[in-house]
Formats: C-alpha cells, sequence, structure tokens
C-alpha cells in the first residue's frame, strides 16, 4: 500500500481549518492540523510531512518564525503561506522566512490545490537523485523517509531520517554526540542529548531483526553503526 501525501496544516481557525482539509483530503491526502505555531512545530518534528501550510497570525508562535524554524531543518519542504495579511511587504516577509507560495484569503480551492500539486510535483522531480544505502538486509533511502528489508517497509519521521542517514555516511566510524545536535538539533544542550539517545533507541529496535547490524554506543563521545560480515 502507498503511503499517502501527509500535508500539516497550521491554522487557528477551526472553521478554514476544516475547509482546507476536507478539500485536501477530498483528492486524497493526509492532513494533520495545529491550531498554534508551537504546536506545529511538534508535529512537524515527529511526523513525516510533505507540504506544510502557515497562517501568518498564528498563537504562541507566527507563521513566519515557524517557517524560519522548519527551513532550519529541511531546506526542501515546500511551504505555502494562507493567510488574510496580504499586503506586498507582508509577502515579502513571508517569501523572505522560507515561503514557496503566497495564497490571500479569500482564496479559490481549486486554485490552492493546483498550486499544492504543483509544489509537490516540483519537490517530487528535485528528490530523484536519491540518498540511499544499503544496512545489511535493509535498504534507507534518506530523501523518502523510508527503511525496507524483505518483511517489511517502514515510514521514518525526518529526524529519525536524519540520525540514521549521518550513521550511514559515517559507516564503521564514530559519529560525535556534539556533531550530531550541532547539526540536526541546531542546538548541543542536555535535552536535545536526552532526545538523541531515544532516537537512537528507536533505530536499533527498528533494525533489529538483522543481527549482523550494531549501533553502538562510545560512552561520552558518540555512536558507531557497524554491520558484521
Amino acid at each position: 500500500m502507498l503511503e499517502k501525501t501527509l500535508i500539516l496544516i497550521v491554522e487557528d481557525n477551526p472553521a478554514e481549518a476544516a475547509m482546507v482539509t476536507d478539500a485536501l483530503e477530498a483528492q486524497g491526502y493526509e492532513v494533520h492540523a495545529a491550531n498554534d505555531g508551537q504546536e506545529g512545530m511538534e508535529q512537524f518534528k515527529n511526523q513525516p510531512i510533505d507540504l506544510v501550510i502557515l497562517d501568518v497570525m498564528l498563537p504562541k508562535e507566527d507563521g513566519y518564525e515557524i517557517a524560519k524554524k522548519i527551513r532550519a531543518i529541511d531546506n526542501d519542504i515546500p511551504i505555502i503561506f494562507l493567510t488574510s495579511k496580504n499586503m506586498k511587504d507582508d509577502q515579502v516577509s513571508g517569501f523572505n522566512a522560507g515561503g514557496d507560495d503566497y495564497v490571500a484569503k479569500p482564496f479559490d480551492n481549486e486554485l490552492l490545490l493546483l498550486r499544492i500539486n504543483a509544489l509537490l510535483k516540483r519537490t517530487t522531480k528535485s528528490r530523484e537523485d536519491d540518498c540511499t544505502y544499503k544496512i545489511g538486509d535493509f535498504n534507507f533511502d534518506c530523501k523518502n523517509l523510508e527503511l525496507k528489508s524483505s518483511a517489511e517497509k517502514r515510514r521514518m519521521t525526518k529526524r529519525e531520517a536524519d540520525v540514521l542517514q549521518m550513521l550511514c555516511e559515517n559507516l564503521n566510524e564514530i559519529v560525535k554526540r556534539e556533531e550530531m545536535l550541532t547539526k540536526i538539533w541546531g542546538e548541543n544542550d542536555y535535552f536535545n542529548g536526552r532526545s538523541l539517545d531515544v532516537f537512537i533507541t528507536k533505530l536499533r529496535k527498528y533494525l533489529k531483526t538483522d543481527e549482523k547490524i550494531k549501533i553502538e554506543n562510545i560512552h561520552g563521545v558518540g555512536f558507531v553503526l557497524s554491520v558484521n560480515a
């Protein structure tokens, strides 16, 4: 079964969020909604999102700030601003924050869907040069966030894939904790370190069906991914 394209909409107006969600689901997309910026970022970090729709005026953190944070994690994911702030300066701010498109309210659902489809096609084309790794019995596609073996296929979160990709790029070599935290989380601190340990535990669980694969913790230094012959 093919994975559905997952779209995240961050909108604090329930009626507008429901209207967009219904239109997208009718086209076969899977939609997750968040009603403020912080919740939107949490969903983005923990799910394999394919496209983000952002309102600008959001509680806690505005859409421009959320877009900047998303861009710091993923430079390729399409971001669409959907907002009543439609002055030229607003649009400039949106594009400068990392947006790919800026749609003013009120909007036409059909045109919005065409814009979404165009952005997703462009993103898919840019991912044709997939980065893939063979890890024992597994094939890891870091662009499409997929980990496959003959027995199963798993859709990973972006952060899971980022951690595994760093380990794969340095197979049989130590990847320092501080390097992983700085590159993936943007900051080397205690709480991010605990998160990294959780992701390492998840990856070990995902790969445990192949006993040749090990992710070794070099205490106080980092991690080593190895595949024994």
